[in-house]
């Protein structure tokens, strides 16, 4: 298989899962505002949306979508317990926060990241998304894991969504669960070895 990323991008939570996965794969570095490849080969031939991630399976399957491509991982190796089973409650409580952080987090921080976005409306769009980190912080309230005591797809999202939040950022202080979690999540091998594969810090 083989994932094409961008560095720090939300590709970082499918890399993450791939390496808890313990299944072979590459990675391939994509030029978003160009759309091309590490040796200039036209991304969009390859993924005719032109973002990332995007997994090219061994068959030549091409699959999109984080929140997709972590589903078709974990449910690829039911041993690892990066979902539950179908049918279990614990597989829609991590659904339902894979849904949150896709469309909560993730999508609200589009605005941030668009030059086009008017000034005075960033402020309102960081006082959203800070209240969502409130939210994310109360659930983590004796919990280990955001949806139930095992390390799951979602956490690798949630991760991802986190170290954005950092990255501009947004007021976090006073958000110790938070900061407890990145730190375990941030400790794990899989974790480890992606920043490092894409050149990020732990931080």
């Amino acid at each position: 298989m083989k994932l094409y990323y961008k560095t720090g991008a939300c590709s970082l939570a499918p890399h993450i899962i791939l390496r808890e996965s313990g299944r072979d794969f590459t990675i391939e570095s994509v030029d978003l505002m160009k759309k091309k490849l590490e040796n200039g080969d036209d991304y969009l031939a390859i993924a005719p949306k032109g973002q990332v991630p995007a997994l090219l399976l061994d068959d030549n399957t091409l699959v999109t979508e984080a929140v997709v491509i972590m589903q078709y991982l974990a449910d690829a190796v039911p041993d690892r317990q990066l979902l539950a089973p179908v049918g279990s409650i614990n597989r829609y409580k991590s659904l339902e926060w894979l849904n949150f952080i896709a469309t909560e987090l993730h999508k609200g921080f589009t605005p941030l990241f668009r030059p086009e976005t008017p000034e005075d409306f960033k402020p309102v769009v960081r006082g959203w998304l800070e209240k969502k980190l409130q939210y994310v912080n109360t659930s983590l309230e004796g919990n280990e894991w955001i949806s139930g005591q095992r390390f799951t797809i979602a956490d690798a999202y949630l991760y991802n969504m986190l170290r954005w939040a950092h990255a501009v950022k947004l007021e976090m202080g006073g958000l110790q669960n938070i900061e407890a979690y990145m730190a375990r999540v941030a400790a794990r091998p899989s974790v480890v070895a992606a920043l490092a594969a894409e050149g990020l810090s732990a931080t």
